[in-house]
């Protein structure tokens, strides 16, 4: 064993802090590192001392995106004075799109941030997941909450291919919501098939291998499960929602990375980490080192 992988055996178990290397870190190659992470929104209600208090967790989630520097990050449950602690993170040089799910800077963003050094935004929209997709914070498939979509088409620009990532947040309450949301995604996913390989990241509310919005999304034959098509995975299929205490091996994972069949998926994380004093958020991120074509 390398000193390198005992460094990431250390940073991938739970209860230990400060972990001192990224699990994928920095893409390099024709690799795109993909992450999709929801950051938890800032809680009025919260005092120091709190695992949910967003001033203390702040730094911890600068501290991980830094280590790991992904090159596409869909983030959900972001406020929109939230947003500057995920870029001021990131390298300079990415940007993000999206906006709130309430309209212009108004409540949840489901943003993708993207390093604008090695991809060019060609075309990006959002919708709501309803009957009326266009109209601003629409609901009527039994979710009180509004839900979105945020997605963007990208010109890789060191290989010349083209790439679309979609970025969501399900409803938590309804089942009938996120079944028809996850027909809406594959809906979208076909009309950018098969001549644009399509990156799904999101907080789906439902839990793979054992719900009707995966079976939907994975049983569609656009997608597949990034954690299962992965040539290597790099940590133990912890639940993604441990609400800040340690992660547990086996227990539900409700974030996914999807992929179209044609997108070559060669490692995949669930990233528990907990830094000083506590952890980022009460969701793990969940990554995954993707190609296009041959690496």
């Amino acid at each position: 064993m390398s000193p390198d992988t005992v460094l990431l055996d250390r940073c991938t178990t739970p209860g230990v802090a400060d972990p001192a290397v990224p699990l994928i870190g920095p893409a390099t190659g024709r690799a795109l590192h993909v992450m999709s992470y929801n950051i938890r929104f800032q809680h009025s209600g919260t005092r120091t001392g709190d695992p949910d208090h967003w001033p203390d967790r702040a730094p911890r989630l600068a501290r991980l995106l830094q280590l790991e520097q992904p090159t596409l990050l869909g983030v959900q449950e972001a406020l929109h004075h939230q947003l500057p602690a995920v870029e001021q993170a990131l390298p300079a040089g990415y940007r993000m799109v999206g906006y709130g799910r309430a309209g212009g800077s108004k409540g949840e963003y489901s943003a993708i941030f993207y390093d604008a050094r090695r991809l060019e935004l060609l075309e990006w929209d959002q919708f709501w997941l309803s009957d009326t997709p266009e109209l601003i914070g629409s609901t009527t498939w039994g979710n009180d909450i509004p839900r979105i979509v945020t997605w963007g088409r990208f010109l890789d620009r060191g290989t010349g291919a083209e790439l679309v990532l979609v970025n969501t947040h399900f409803d938590h309450d309804s089942e009938n919501a996120r079944d028809r949301s996850a027909e809406a995604l594959v809906d979208l996913v076909h009309s950018f098939r098969p001549h644009t390989p399509t990156v799904v990241t999101g907080d789906f509310n439902a839990v793979a291998e054992d719900s009707g919005a995966y079976t939907t999304l994975v049983g569609s034959g656009v997608l597949e499960d990034t954690w299962a098509a992965a040539e290597e995975r790099l940590t133990p299929e912890w639940g993604t929602f441990p609400d800040y205490r340690e992660a547990v091996l086996g227990e539900e994972r409700i974030d996914w990375v999807l992929a179209s069949p044609d997108v070559r998926v060669s490692r995949s994380a669930i990233n528990p980490a907990r830094f000083a004093g506590g952890h980022p958020s009460d969701h793990a991120p969940v990554q995954a080192l993707v190609a296009l074509g041959e690496d």
